[in-house]
């Protein structure tokens, strides 16, 4: 692997990931939900990469304050930006994997010529659970973005609040990342469909 990543930092583990790592955390527990999300984003800010926060929440002022609350205070510079998360991921009321990719291929090339070590994404993703337009093809996106990011890593975690598993099932989100945090540790998802195989498969089904 070239160029591997620091350590994800989330107090459990000390293996290094895979670049455009994506870890998926179903929280029912308030506590565990504030200490892995605070850890993740400071550890992004320390390692100097572009931290990116989309939460279910009526606005970004909402947002700030519960970052505020979780001891991580935003820098004033563009390093770390808040969004609703779905005018992030679904802006025109619903999600399409395309569009999305399309508008990071400039995004990646101004990021890295500006320093940034990489991008660290955190969102909550009840939109896709609560059955928005285009949420069934998360492994479309997930699949599209491994052939995008190159050799600028994408670390995501997508939080899944477990109330909310009633418009998607358990296993579909769990195809679409390769690592989960369960229990407080990093490990590997058994679930998991590796790109090539999600889109060697539509292939055959087109």
């Amino acid at each position: 692997m070239n160029n591997p990543r620091q350590p994800i930092e989330l107090g459990f583990t000390e293996e290094v990931l895979p670049e455009s790592c994506h870890m998926c955390f179903i929280y029912d527990d308030e506590a565990q939900r504030q200490k892995i999300v605070s850890e993740y984003l400071a550890a992004g800010l320390k390692h100097g990469e572009l931290v990116r926060y989309a939460a279910d929440m009526t606005s970004s002022e909402e947002i700030h304050s519960w970052l505020l609350q979780l001891g991580i205070a935003p820098p004033q510079d563009d390093s770390f930006s808040v969004f609703k998360a779905e005018s992030f991921y679904c802006p025109n009321g619903q999600f399409d994997p395309g569009k999305m990719i399309a508008g990071m291929l400039p995004r990646y090339a101004q990021l890295k010529k500006a320093g940034y070590k990489g991008i660290r994404s955190c969102g909550e993703m009840t939109w896709a659970l609560r059955g928005i337009p285009g949420s069934n093809r998360l492994l479309e996106y997930e699949a599209l973005l491994s052939t995008v990011t190159g050799d600028f890593p994408h670390t995501g975690m997508c939080l899944y609040d477990a109330k909310h598993f009633d418009g998607i099932t358990l296993f579909q989100v769990l195809q679409v990342h390769p690592y989960m945090i369960a229990q407080g540790q990093i490990v590997r998802n058994p679930f998991y469909l590796k790109p090539e195989e999600f889109l060697a498969e539509s292939k055959r089904n087109a």
